[in-house]
Parts: C-alpha cells; sequence; structure tokens
C-alpha cells in the first residue's frame, strides 16, 4: 500500500479561510448544519483507532473516553459507525487513492485533516452518501478546527478529484495489496498461498450480515426471522434491523454469535449435567449454548465488566450459568466433565466483522499471545477428568496461535491426545480439517451470490482429551 501522507505541503495558499475561529463559532455552525456532527466524530474515531489503537466496539460503549458520540441520536451513531467501517474496512484503498491525489503529502501540524479526507472519502466511494453533501460536510468539519481550518479548500480539491476517479480508484484497488496490512498480507502469502491469501483478504472486504443461534427450532425460527439456515445449524438473516426489534428478542428466543463462533459448543457436545467450565466466558454466547444443553456450566472471565455483560445477556436468554470472575491460567477447581477455552488471541479471522483489528494488531503481539495461550491450554487441561474432552478454539487465521499450540500442547503432555473432528458432522466442507483432524475454518467459506450471506469468521478448533 502506497502512502505519501506525512510528507510537507509548505505553507497555505492566501485564499485559504482564516484559522481564528472562536469556539462559539465552530460550536453554532455545527449545530447549526444536520450531519456535521456524525462526520466530525466518525474522523476522530477513525483517528482513536487507527492512531491510538483502541477497538472499535470501545469507541463505540456508551462509557467510551473521550466521549465523541455525545448529543448524536441512535440513527446518528449507526451511520458514525457504518462510516467508520468502511473506512477500516477499506482504508488501505483509500489511503491510496489520497496519496495520488495529494501527491506532495499532507501538510505538517495539519490537526485533523489526514482524518476527515478518510471519512470523507469512505462516504464517497463506498457509502450511498450524496456527493455534494460529503464534501460540504467534510470541508465544514475542516474549517471547524484551528489547525486544519487553513486547509478547508485542500479537501475540497481532493474530494471533488475523487469524485472524478472515483472509477478509476475502484478498479485498481486489490484486496491483499491494498486493504491488508503488509505484514499480514505477507504472513497469509507465505502460509497459505497467494490463492487462498487473496480469498482471505477478499471476504474481509465483504460486510455480514448478522448470525444468530437459537434455542430450538432453527427451522421454525430461520422461517420467522426471514433468514436462512446454514449447513452448520446458524440461522443467517437477511437484512440488518436493529437487533432488539427483531422477532424473539424478548422472549430470549435466540442470540447474535457468528457461525464460526457457534461451533466450538457443539463441537463439545456436552449433555444434561454434565460440569463444565467455559474458560474467558464473555459475552456468553457459548456459555448460553452449554446451558441449553442443560450442561451445568461455570463461566469465568478476568473482566468482570465483561461478566455483567455475559449476566444480561443470560438472564434476556432465562438460562443459567455459574458465573466466576477469575484467570483461566490459575483457577482451582474440582475436576471437570468438559472445558471449553475460547482463548485470548490475535482475533485476525473476525475482520470481516470487525475490521478494526486490521490497524491495531501488530507482529509483535503475536508471541506474547502465543504465550498466554499456552499457559492457559496447560492449566486447562489439569482441570479435566480422565477421559474428560477440552475444546480449544482461537479466532485467529495465525498458526501460532492454533495448529502450533495444540501440537506443543502434545509435546509437552503425553496424557493428552486429539481427538479428531469430523467436519462434515457440522456442515463444514472437507477443506475445513487439517491433516491431524483439526478445524481451520476460513473467512471465505459458506459461498453466496449476495457478499453480505457469504463467509465466516476464521477460527482454528481442536478437540483433545485427558487420557487415564
Amino acid at each position: 500500500m502506497s502512502n505519501n501522507f506525512g510528507k510537507t505541503f509548505g505553507r497555505p495558499g492566501k485564499d485559504r479561510p482564516s484559522a481564528k475561529r472562536r469556539p462559539e463559532q465552530a460550536q453554532a455552525e455545527a449545530l447549526s448544519h444536520p450531519g456535521l456532527a456524525v462526520r466530525v466524530a466518525a474522523a476522530a474515531i477513525i483517528s482513536d483507532i487507527v492512531q491510538g489503537g483502541h477497538t472499535l466496539d470501545e469507541k463505540f460503549a456508551p462509557d467510551a473516553a473521550p466521549r465523541r458520540l455525545g448529543g448524536l441520536d441512535d440513527r446518528d451513531r449507526a451511520f458514525a459507525r457504518s462510516i467508520v467501517t468502511v473506512a477500516l474496512r477499506r482504508l488501505g484503498t483509500i489511503r491510496l487513492a489520497l496519496s495520488q491525489l495529494v501527491e506532495k503529502g499532507l501538510p505538517r501540524n495539519c490537526g485533523m485533516l489526514e482524518w476527515i479526507l478518510i471519512c470523507g472519502a469512505a462516504q464517497l466511494l463506498f457509502l450511498d452518501t450524496p456527493d455534494h453533501a460529503a464534501v460540504d460536510l467534510a470541508v465544514r468539519a475542516a474549517r471547524l478546527e484551528a489547525k486544519s481550518a487553513p486547509f478547508a479548500n485542500l479537501v475540497n480539491g481532493v474530494l471533488r478529484n475523487l469524485i472524478r476517479r472515483r472509477d478509476e480508484f475502484l478498479r485498481q484497488s486489490d484486496p491483499l495489496d491494498d486493504d491488508t496490512p503488509h505484514w499480514l498480507a505477507a504472513r497469509w502469502r507465505r502460509i497459505y498461498g497467494e490463492e487462498r491469501a487473496h480469498a482471505i483478504a477478499a471476504a474481509i472486504r465483504d460486510e455480514p450480515t448478522l448470525d444468530l443461534t437459537v434455542k430450538a427450532d432453527a427451522v421454525e425460527w430461520a422461517e420467522k426471522l426471514g433468514g436462512r439456515l446454514l449447513p452448520s445449524g446458524s440461522i443467517r438473516l437477511a437484512s440488518h434491523a436493529p437487533i432488539p426489534s427483531l422477532t424473539g428478542y424478548d422472549e430470549g428466543a435466540w442470540w447474535v454469535q457468528d457461525a464460526a463462533a457457534a461451533l466450538p459448543a457443539r463441537i463439545l457436545a456436552v449433555g444434561p449435567g454434565q460440569r463444565v467450565l467455559d474458560l474467558c466466558a464473555a459475552p456468553g454466547g457459548k456459555t448460553a449454548q452449554l446451558a441449553v444443553a442443560g450442561a451445568r456450566a461455570i463461566a469465568l472471565d478476568r473482566s468482570a465488566e465483561r461478566l455483567k455483560t455475559l449476566s444480561a445477556n443470560l438472564a434476556r436468554l432465562k438460562l443459567e450459568a455459574a458465573i466466576s470472575v477469575g484467570d483461566a491460567a490459575t483457577y482451582k477447581s474440582e475436576p471437570f466433565d468438559a472445558i471449553l477455552l475460547d482463548a485470548p488471541c490475535s482475533a485476525t479471522g473476525t475482520a470481516r466483522r470487525s475490521p478494526d483489528v486490521l490497524w491495531t494488531k501488530k507482529p509483535g503481539d503475536l508471541a506474547a499471545l502465543a504465550a498466554i495461550q499456552a499457559k492457559m491450554l496447560d492449566h486447562a487441561v489439569t482441570l479435566l477428568k480422565p477421559g474428560a474432552a477440552l475444546v480449544y478454539c482461537v479466532c485467529s487465521l495465525e498458526p501460532e496461535e492454533g495448529e502450533a499450540q495444540i501440537a506443543a500442547l502434545l509435546r509437552r503432555n503425553p496424557d493428552v491426545a486429539r481427538d479428531p473432528i469430523d467436519p462434515s458432522a457440522f456442515g463444514l466442507p472437507p477443506e475445513a480439517a487439517t491433516r491431524d483432524g483439526e478445524l481451520r475454518l476460513f473467512p471465505d467459506f459458506f459461498p453466496h451470490d449476495d457478499p453480505r450471506q457469504r463467509g465466516l469468521d476464521g477460527f482454528f478448533i481442536a478437540r483433545v482429551t485427558r487420557l487415564g
């Protein structure tokens, strides 16, 4: 991905608007122009994520700090999230286009200029925002801040040129070379080959619809919700309607869960009365599956705040589980009949739903995460009864967090053996199975003519048994 941003531009021209704008004037302008506050918020959040390393969910949480969405209604918040999400999903394409339109690079000390341009370009290239509105509001956003105000005319010119060359930029954009960070693109090429690496990157470009897991009667609920039943057992919706407005939400008939994330609990296959430990359990989708199966589930997570969400989710679903705050690497208990470990990971497999991970994760993260996963795995097997099963999973595409973890676990623990998984039993293609009987799921699985209906999160899933 080529990017000339950051080079000096020199002094702005004499025809620029004055940068000396009183705060009350800027505030009055923001309030008097519908849609401006949304763009200002979106640009700031893009900066918070790309520069500050914050996550998408974190920035749209009610208690986010700094508070970017204050004063916006639900519709505006949703639109801000749409802008931010598509900007992150296609950040490489946007930056490449802007670098060609601003050949000398952006000026120094220009405040929010880059993020305002990215916010405007995201709307012009990938959303249905009218061209004139996207350009006008980007210019107004630039004028709100002293450092970016001198370059408001630049914003206008760059975005108008982007409109004229829009088809050219979209046509030349490559999902792997442009919209994937270089370090990840190189890894995926090396590990999976050119064809699979491109397929992963292309799948990440598609914004998915919602998947649901139901308590019972999946066929009936698919019909009620106007969705379709996937081979894996999840329901995929046709629309992106507000979740609380959907049939069955209030009665707790289902919960939102990506089709891939729903597989580990199904593969563990617990039965009524079994005592099961769900490690790193929040926000609780897998715990809910265990409870529906009749297991006596213990949901463990080190975050008390995240467990509050889990508790609220279980309450809506009218399901019960014991909830405990604790560290999965040190938790002490009597042995369990089964354990599910959804370990903390780089989450590169979730980029189709959470494109922020592409720009917040770094190569150095993998070694630290792998060390944590190994400790959790080693401890988890000590909590198993002889003959009991453990399912380990990560929403990562990186082998260090998947295949290599299980291979290392077996070398360290001779009393643990693989329990191979048959992909066909869970509606998955044969290519989902590794040579060792584990599952490696890719975002381009489940093809469909409608981009919103295809794919699932990238996952690694393994099942092992404690011997004895």
